[in-house]
């Protein structure tokens, strides 16, 4: 039997070992509830601060303006969600883009049953959206702009800074979906402009349920859970103590590794790349030379495929890849991301495959992948 090879890493990576030894110890030894004042209460109080520190830190940000959320669904929902009820007396108008996470997009739809009116920007056939379209569709009542840093599917990058530098001088609030890249590009709060930013752990080796809305000094949001006064009273409930601790120590790791991650995933797909070559089947990556891209998304257009028996022939030999977003791939139904970017009647639609890497996988693992996705392509590609 094959050995199985994983390259899904967009949808969930593994947690680290040094993680989870992390987070077995904290289950152990850190009892108590953070807003306990006794001296368990107190000791679980100082680890949660310890980690907001080094999560903030990660950012450049301040430790007062991270608020931890059971991950980036939650925080994307408090971002728009929060936003929309606090600043409805100043418009109701939402900017966002057509190729957004759905925790994004359905958000945004709930939002419009109940009156508000969102614009969502097209893209071009790579997934970008340009600084000039947010400009044209910016208007006297718009109180939100809210667009991903990394896409999930096809890996853009957006040009988040330039966007954030437009609407310094405008009402509205800035924010993005940075889920896919934190732990793979170096982010500074500042220098990007933005007012509110999602990040989750199980992207980057961490726990999951467990992730962060950084929430810029001054940004008051409308709180969509109810209860304790946790989290400076923007997020009710007792704050997950042992995820949160070992979510900071795969922040730190991960940290230590931006650089060596960026060349060692640009070289998996150098690897990919060569050996479908090789084996004289017809592949096209999805985004052209020269799209700003992160480094661990590599989406892969393989002519006369079907997606659905793609998937289960490389299962079936042991190389677990995906479609797209995991919060839809169970109903294989046709990506929104490449809808927009390539329209409705694309082929690509069903024939592209995301494969995405991350800690632990070899050169080795990823030519032996490689070698195997080409003969699964060459057997079933109807041309």
């Amino acid at each position: 039997m094959k050995s199985p090879i994983y390259l899904d890493y967009a949808a969930t990576t593994p947690i680290r070992p040094e993680v989870a030894s992390v987070y077995m110890e904290a289950m152990q030894s850190v009892p108590g509830n953070p807003s306990s004042i006794h001296g368990h209460g107190r000791f679980a109080r100082k680890k949660v601060d310890d980690a907001r520190s080094v999560l903030a830190q990660s950012i450049h940000a301040n430790q007062s303006e991270i608020t931890f959320t059971s991950g980036g669904t939650e925080a994307d929902n408090l971002a728009i969600t929060g936003t929309a009820m606090s600043r409805k007396h100043l418009g109701k108008h939402i900017i966002t883009t057509a190729i957004e996470h759905h925790a994004v997009l359905t958000t945004c739809e709930e939002l419009e049953k109940s009156g508000f009116e969102v614009t969502y920007l097209p893209v071009d056939r790579n997934g970008r959206v340009t600084v000039q379209q947010v400009a044209d569709a910016l208007r006297e009542d718009t109180i939100l702009v809210s667009v991903m840093y990394g896409n999930n599917e096809v890996g853009t990058i957006q040009p988040i800074q330039q966007i954030g530098e437009l609407l310094v001088d405008h009402q509205s609030w800035f924010h993005t979906d940075a889920v896919q890249a934190y732990g793979v590009l170096p982010i500074n709060v500042k220098d990007l402009h933005v007012d509110l930013l999602s990040v989750s752990s199980h992207k980057l080796n961490g726990p999951k349920g467990v992730g962060f809305l950084y929430q810029k000094k001054g940004v008051e949001l409308t709180p969509i859970l109810h209860g304790g006064s946790q989290e400076r009273k923007r997020r009710a409930g007792t704050e997950n103590v042992p995820s949160i601790i070992s979510f900071a120590e795969a922040v730190r790791l991960s940290s230590e590794e931006l650089l060596e991650k960026a060349v060692r995933y640009t070289g998996f797909q150098t690897i990919m790349s060569d050996v479908f070559k090789q084996s004289d089947i017809h592949f096209e990556p999805t985004l052209e030379e020269g799209t700003p891209v992160l480094p661990h998304i590599f989406n892969v257009y393989f002519k006369g495929t079907d997606i659905e028996s793609l998937l289960v022939n490389l299962d079936l030999d042991g190389v677990s890849v995906s479609s797209g977003s995991a919060c839809t791939a169970g109903s294989l139904e046709p990506s929104h991301v490449l809808s927009a970017m390539f329209g409705e009647h694309s082929p690509r639609l069903r024939s592209s495959v995301r494969f995405s890497f991350g800690y632990g996988i070899t050169d080795a693992e990823v030519q032996e992948a490689a070698e195997r996705i080409a003969k699964v392509v060459k057997r079933t590609a109807k041309l």
